[in-house]
């Protein structure tokens, strides 16, 4: 008996692991809809349904507060909190040099696992005042499209691929429109993960020992100082 409990619990492991989850978008200047697909399933997120008019009319306006007075010493004695961006340049180039070969090095053994379909692009530059500065950048969109797209399809599977850049001298506004999805099968991301687990560790560890060096260091000075 446990041998078939043991035969099913494989099976469905491997019905899992082959089972593909994913995100399709499309925008326009009309707006976004996002849906997320599980299996045959498809579950729209984007729009979201605007509520009806009658339960709208029924709920009521929140009061608005006003907000309290602080006296000025407290004011001075409150500092704001400084929330930046927690890493730096060097940080974000160690990530670049230690991520993409082990991404490159999992999409070349999963390539199958991921899906692009479909892609459908479409830029169309607005020119108006300056037709140097658009023309510069059509020209950089098209070598980026003609260079990027090769290594990208060597990654992965990419199906229904239509990409249009266009220059409209006699308008003002670039309008990006298009529609992307891509699924991935479960086996995939969990292959992807232990990939990229040990690398991503590794970059953590360094940027929180640069971090903490140059904090030593300015320590250091404050106390000479």
């Amino acid at each position: 008996m446990w041998r078939w409990v043991l035969l099913a619990i494989v099976l469905l492991l491997i019905l899992l692991c082959r089972t593909r989850v994913g995100v399709e978008a499309a925008f326009s200047a009309e707006g976004v809809r996002l849906d997320i697909r599980l299996g045959w399933l498809r579950l729209r997120i984007l729009p979201v349904k605007a509520p009806e008019e009658g339960k709208a009319s029924e709920k009521k306006p929140k009061k608005i507060e006003r907000p309290k007075k602080v006296k000025k010493e407290e004011a001075k004695t409150e500092k704001p909190s400084k929330k930046g961006f927690p890493f730096e340049a060097e940080d974000i180039k160690d990530a670049l040099r230690t991520l993409f070969p082990a991404l490159r090095r999992v999409l070349r053994r999963t390539r199958r696992g991921i899906r692009i379909s479909p892609l459908y692009l479409s830029v169309t530059l607005g020119g108006w005042g300056n037709p140097a500065k658009a023309a510069v950048r059509y020209g950089q969109i098209q070598t980026a499209v003609q260079l990027g797209m090769p290594v990208l399809e060597k990654l992965v599977e990419i199906r229904k691929i239509r990409i249009h850049t266009d220059v409209d001298f006699n308008a003002v506004e670039t309008v990006v429109e298009g529609e992307a999805g891509a699924t991935f099968r479960i086996g995939t991301l969990i292959a992807m993960g232990c990939g990229l687990l040990f690398p991503a560790l590794g970059w953590l560890l360094r940027a929180r020992r640069r971090r903490s060096g140059k904090n030593e260091q300015t320590a250091a000075v404050q106390s000479e100082s």
